[in-house]
């Protein structure tokens, strides 16, 4: 998971006012939250580190990443002015340059989701909290659109109205089909019981595209250079076509949902999926 297609997985913790928490290498204002960034070469991570440094009680204090090693990350996102945060390559490195802080800190992970878990456990050596077992401040967030988010939201309602529903997505690379987007929104509506497409439910014609789950919710995925990373969810009923459509053409309509799921996370003592709970 997560993650963001953009999937993409968010984990955030919460850290112990009386252990060592982390940020990075400087150690700005204590009334700030620091926020290290996990790849943060990205261009997800990229303008994730713009946004914090403009947002308001929060600043960027690592920066992590296998690309740009040694590069100041504010020259990296062609900022006006350094951060004097070089970014690293090693996790370990950057909890331990700051362990002895004790402000509360925000790792913001977009690695890959098989490299998360091993991202927690390094975390945990330091003294900070584990995404498993209790007393948890950890937010894991398929998605940080909250365009993405209301369009499930929609989707939800419009089923316990309509019996006939297909997902058509369409991205400008094929990775990860159907995208995380997709299958969270047929998860959420098989989770409520109902048989859909019944007239057209065992059809075995690939163009038909692929059934996720056994509630008969099928996904189309469209994949050509130059789309933009788009989810329209048609229903039908007798005379009648419904149409949620979310097109996400710029990075940065995510910020606005990391934003939240910072400032969120820090009260959490447990696990969280999905940022849909704070909207």
């Amino acid at each position: 998971m997560a993650t963001l297609s953009c999937q993409f997985h968010l984990a955030i913790h919460r850290l112990p006012r009386v252990r060592p928490s982390f940020s990075c290498s400087v150690q700005p204002s204590q009334s700030n939250i620091k926020v290290v960034i996990n790849g943060a070469a990205k261009e997800i991570g990229r303008a994730a580190v713009i946004a914090v440094t403009k947002a308001r009680g929060m600043e960027v204090a690592g920066a992590v990443d296998s690309y740009c090693v040694g590069q100041d990350i504010g020259q990296v996102c062609d900022m006006k002015e350094p951060l004097e945060i070089p970014i690293m390559n090693d996790l370990t490195m950057v909890l331990g340059s700051i362990s002895q802080s004790k402000e509360t800190g925000v790792v913001v992970d977009f690695t890959q989701p098989s490299a998360v878990y091993d991202n927690v456990k390094q975390a945990t050596a330091f003294g900070l909290k584990s995404v498993h077992g209790e007393d948890r401040g950890c937010l894991v967030a398929p998605t940080l659109s909250i365009g993405s988010i209301l369009l499930q939201q929609a989707a939800i309602s419009a089923s316990f109205h309509y019996n006939n529903v297909e997902i058509v997505e369409s991205k400008a690379h094929a990775t990860d089909l159907p995208s995380p987007d997709a299958i969270q929104i047929a998860n959420n509506l098989s989770n409520l019981g109902q048989i859909y497409n019944r007239e057209d439910l065992s059809t075995d014609v690939l163009a038909r595209g692929q059934v996720l789950g056994e509630d008969g919710v099928r996904v189309h995925s469209m994949v050509l250079p130059g789309l933009p990373s788009s989810t329209t969810v048609y229903f039908s009923g007798p005379g009648d076509v419904y149409t949620i459509k979310h097109d996400i053409t710029d990075v940065q309509c995510l910020m606005p949902g990391l934003l939240l799921a910072i400032r969120k996370v820090v009260r959490l003592k447990h696990l969280v999926y999905g940022l849909e709970k704070f909207l």
